[in-house]
Formats: C-alpha cells, structure tokens, sequence
C-alpha cells in the first residue's frame, strides 16, 4: 500500500514593510548655541541701544562691540543649518544694530573761526612705568608741544625729569610740567613747552592732574585723565570717575579745553558719549580714525579698543593728523594728534 504524498503550500512571504520618511536628522544643538550666541549679543546691543552700561560683563563685551559681528554671522549660520527661521531673522537685525552703532559717534565739524596757534599733543600710558624709555625716544622724535603720561610711576617721573624736563639741562626741552606723584598706575605726569598755571587735579583711583596752559597767549585748560577700568566689582567706581571727568568738561565751557589720557572706555560706553555730549570732540573721530584700536598693543590694530583718546572742545579745536605709535614694554599704544587752536566766532 503505498503511501500518500501530501503537498504543503509554499509559506506566504512576509509583506516589505512599508517606505516611509526618513528620520529628520536632529539639529539641537547647532539651535542651542545659536540662541545662546544670539542672546549674549542682544544683552549688549540692547544696553547701547538703552544708553546704558548695564552690569558685567556688558561693559567689558561694549569695549568690543564691533567684534560681536563675529558671534552674530556665526549664530546666523547655525541657524540656516538647523532651519531655525526665527533665528535668522533675529540674527539679521542683530547685525543691523551693530552696523548702525559701529559707525562713528557725534558730528565730525570744524571750527569756523581763524587758527590762531598749532599744538601738537601726545598721550601715553606707559605700563607701570616700563614704557618709560620708548616713550622719551617717541617724545624726542614727534617733538609734541604737551603730553600726557600715565601710569608713570616715581622713576618713571623722576628719568622724565632728568632726560626732557626742568633738569635735563639749561634749555630743557619740557621746562613746564604738573604731576601727581605715586607707585604703580596711580602716578601721572603732563609735561609742556608752554607755561602751565596749577589746578586741582582730579580726584581718583589712579592720579589725574590738571593745569592751564598758555597757549601764545591763549588759556588752554589741560586735563589728565585716568580713571579705573570697568572691573567686575568695581564698575560704580569706574562710572563715578568717568563722570567727574564729564563735570570738568561741562565746567568751563568758554575756555579752551583739552582732555587727554586713558580712558578705560570706548564710544560704545555711556559713560564716555556723556563726555562727549558736553561739547567735546575726539581728534581721532575729527580724522576718521575712530575705530583705531590702540589697547592691547600687542593685537593692536586688528583687534583691540580704542580706550585712549585725545578729546578737545568742538568749538575751539580742528584735528590735523592723528598717528598711533607702538611703544616697546607697555600694552598700550601712544596717540599723537596735530590740533589747531581757532578764534570763536
């Protein structure tokens, strides 16, 4: 008997699973820092937008502000990679903002009225004093009518003395000079060609003298200005010495006035433009020159701030030249500025 044969059926195979769309690669974290980046640099502008100097690290980011392009086109393109369309659109008008308060601050005129005396002035924080000696070479080489010096501490002082001033020898080249004596950054020293009356320096954390000048005849007020840098901790010190810099500007409005010296701020401070507003001009604003970084030198002028300045009131001064000088052994450069002295009116 033979046996039957029972055919199975083939097993039914197992339907593709179907095509669907490809998982959406994650871009997080590119979203992520782009809003970070973009927040930290609104906080900035938004404070130079409010006029205000905020709190750290918003006075020392304003010192930089036209670097923070960099972080912004970053942020813009994380964005395009994330597809974050809000992000984009944030990033661009961040990036107007910063074009539009990167160009210069207040009007660049001239004084309308005849020259009446040329001065050539120089400013030079020399560092604790170690510029000392590229700072006599420079002075010796540009010849400036007047100079400020800061950070010049007693030998300091004393080797200007010696090498430029009254006992250099019997026609020395400085025979004028004020000073505020004392160890470190708190020392200062203007030294001049022209006779110097005495006033009250400026009281401070690091020494600002003052004195008037008779310029051919003409009073010139001189100012040495120093305060301290905008410090975590110490920006209310910082804010009050930059603001009794702005009541001597606003003072005397009718005489002559130069105030030179290191700022520890820039255009992009409030603290600074209320200086400005009182009638003042900065020479390297009058040449265009105004974005010139001059701290720290070593990175100076490609990156860096322009926090030393020569201002001089607008209705009495025009800039001539401007020229920025790498001094060996400090990390700021010095400015030399040829102003001419105009009759009002």
């Amino acid at each position: 008997m033979e046996s039957a044969t029972i055919e199975r059926p083939d097993p039914t195979p197992e339907p593709a699973p179907a095509a669907g769309p490809r998982p959406r690669k994650r871009h997080g974290g590119k979203a992520f820092l782009a809003t970070l980046l973009l927040l930290g640099v609104t906080l900035v502008v938004g404070s130079r937008a409010a006029d205000i100097d905020a709190f750290t690290p918003v006075p020392q980011l304003l010192a930089f502000l036209p670097w923070l392009l960099a972080p912004t086109a970053l942020a813009l393109l994380l964005a395009l990679l994330s597809r974050r369309w809000l992000g984009l659109t944030w990033g661009v008008v961040l990036l107007g903002a910063l074009a539009w308060y990167i160009e210069p601050y207040g009007k660049a005129s001239e004084p309308n009225g005849p020259v009446v005396a040329e001065v050539r002035v120089m400013t030079s924080n020399v560092q604790f004093g170690r510029g000392t000696d590229a700072l006599v070479k420079a002075v010796r080489r540009d010849r400036p009518d007047i100079v400020f010096v800061e950070e010049c501490e007693l030998t300091c002082s004393a080797k200007l003395r010696d090498t430029l001033g009254d006992l250099s020898g019997r026609t020395p080249d400085y025979p004028h000079r004020r000073s505020v004596e004392g160890y470190g950054s708190t020392g200062s020293v203007i030294l001049s060609r022209y006779p110097l009356k005495s006033t009250d320096p400026i009281p401070g954390s690091m020494g600002m003298p003052g004195a008037v000048a008779d310029v051919e005849g003409h009073p010139v007020r001189l100012q040495l200005a120093h305060p301290m840098p905008p410090l975590p901790g110490q920006l209310d010190t910082w804010r009050r010495e930059l603001g009794a810099l702005r009541a001597y500007a606003a003072k005397d409005a009718r005489t002559p006035t130069i105030l030179a010296g290191d700022f520890n701020a820039t255009q992009d401070h409030a603290a600074f433009r209320a200086i400005l507003d009182t009638g003042m001009s900065d020479a390297a604003r009058l040449t265009g020159q105004d974005r010139r970084p001059t701290w720290p030198s070593p990175t100076a002028p490609r990156i860096g701030a322009q926090i030393d300045h020569v201002l001089v009131s607008e209705e009495d001064f025009s800039a001539r030249e401007v020229r920025f000088r790498r001094l060996s052994g400090t990390d700021h450069n010095a400015v030399t500025v040829d102003l001419a002295l105009h009759r009002r009116g």
